[in-house]
């Protein structure tokens, strides 16, 4: 099992604090510094459209969490390590937690204190300042019953309305966009501090837990079945789970090795005939994007009316109404959505209006005109100013998922006929590759598309993604589309 963990340095023999060694006149060691313009950290990360979300003072990069849940009485036991490097001195840290009762905290292996601040802040101070530069681990033992959108379990809410949900088979499941971590350990909760995330849950006898990554193993002991999860490559917190229900599990590999782990919940074995078929597909778009960027495979097939799939990372988490096309949305985005991620939550077009299109490439491989597609549809709207009225980038707060569905498909298809099929398909596989594993911008990507097109494509990139009105003719059919 790879992951991302730091000791502690010790230099010389002196305190973690300390960044290298000095000796005075005698040769004796210089006395310990005091961190005399150490700050406290960031109660948020600045995103525009929720800026407290997140923290700042420190990179995560390594979550260890490790759970126990009883679906008979929704009650959560919590032990989450985060290791974590400071970016300036620190005097104190936050880190996001929703609901749910904090025993203690440790920092560095020392108790610390805290506090719980406005909806969802967790202020630790540790018992010493830490460094710029060097690793710290925060330790949080907490536990209760967790929030969220449905835990008596309607199983009917939209992506907004996170946290946990009790599945209809007297299970639970946590997910949800923007937010979903917090609800169940403490997180820097945002798209920006992408870390690996390792996760041990622990459930009584007959239920199984599934989440991210790999599979390390399951046990059985005093009545509790364990099982451990191990994401390697950096994940954006949102696109973390964890899913309890009487699963039946199905287990194969891709080509090359990488483990595919499917779990159906009760009553979602419909489910199985596009589940089956995740090989082929991400076998599919690795010609269209690259090889595959994750460390493992599968899905998660629910029973409940969700109305949203969501793309958690390695592992989808789909509703009850998920066919093949959710299946290749949803896979697409372990390249546009997981592996890069965005900077801000007004970037959000750079994982759906590209997932959604990949549903299109899927259709086109089996023998779908895509143009024609294209302008039946274009005919369709052309009319509709609601359907043009929502821009695909900087939408605003709260609007992140109003039209890059189905216009983000026509402005991703229209880009296609401006810069050309071979311009396109190296956008398709150079885009993942340069930005893998790590952040990006609509700005970086405009920026992108227009040297690999060697056009300037300005107004068409504003008309389609920036305005709130059809595009004019020459933007709305180039290239291959024009009249």
């Amino acid at each position: 099992m790879a992951r991302r963990r730091s000791a502690l340095l010790v230099l010389c023999s002196v305190p973690v604090l300390i960044m290298g060694c000095t000796t005075d006149k005698a040769g004796q060691p210089a006395p310990t510094p005091t961190l005399t313009d150490a700050l406290p950290g960031d109660p948020g990360a600045g995103d525009a459209y929720y800026p407290n979300d997140g923290n700042g003072g420190y990179d995560a990069l390594d979550y260890h969490v490790d759970v126990g849940f009883d679906p008979a009485t929704r009650h959560l036991d919590g032990d989450t390590t985060v290791t974590a490097k400071a970016t300036r001195n620190l005097s104190r840290f936050n880190l996001d937690l929703r609901g749910l009762d904090v025993k203690s905290v440790q920092v560095n292996d020392k108790p610390a204190k805290f506090t719980r601040e406005d909806e969802f802040e967790l202020v630790i101070t540790p018992a010493e300042p830490v460094a710029k530069d060097s690793m710290f681990r925060a330790r949080v033992l907490y536990s209760g019953t967790p929030a969220g959108a449905q835990l008596s379990g309607t199983g009917e809410s939209d992506i907004g309305e996170s946290g946990w949900q009790k599945s209809a088979s007297g299970g639970a499941y946590v997910l949800g966009e923007p937010h979903s971590a917090a609800y169940w350990y403490p997180v820097n909760e945002t798209p920006l501090d992408k870390a690996a995330f390792n996760l041990t849950a622990r459930v009584p006898d007959g239920w199984s837990a599934i989440s991210n990554g790999r599979e390390e193993g399951t046990t059985s002991a005093d009545g509790w079945t364990t099982s451990a999860w191990s994401e390697p490559n950096p994940v954006a917190s949102y696109l973390t789970t964890l899913a309890i229900d009487k699963f039946t599990f199905e287990r194969s590999t891709l080509p090359g090795g990488v483990p595919v782990v499917d779990a159906y919940a009760p009553g979602a074995e419909a489910r199985r005939a596009a589940g089956s078929q995740v090989p082929a597909v991400l076998a599919f778009l690795a010609t269209k994007f690259g090889p595959y960027p994750q460390s493992a495979a599968g899905g998660i097939y629910l029973d409940e009316n969700l109305h949203f799939s969501l793309e958690t990372q390695t592992r989808p988490t789909y509703a009850r109404w998920a066919d093949i096309s959710t299946v290749v949305h949803e896979n697409a985005h372990q390249w546009f959505g997981d592996s890069v991620s965005v900077k801000s939550w007004a970037d959000i077009c750079l994982n759906e209006c590209f997932a959604s299109y990949a549903q299109w490439l899927w259709a086109e491989k089996d023998g779908s005109d895509l143009n024609d597609r294209f302008l039946r549809a274009v005919e369709k709207y052309k009319n509709s100013k609601d359907f043009w009225a929502p821009p695909l980038y900087d939408m605003g707060p709260g609007q992140e998922f109003e039209g890059v569905y189905d216009k983000g498909i026509l402005a991703v298809h229209a880009l296609r006929a401006k810069i050309g099929d071979e311009a396109f398909n190296r956008v398709l596989k150079e885009w993942p590759a340069k930005y893998r594993h790590s952040n990006a911008s609509w700005s970086d990507f405009e920026e992108f598309v227009t040297a690999v097109a060697g056009q300037d494509l300005r107004s068409f990139l504003d008309a389609w993604f920036r305005g709130t009105t059809i595009p004019g003719d020459a933007d709305l059919f180039p290239g291959t589309l024009r009249r």
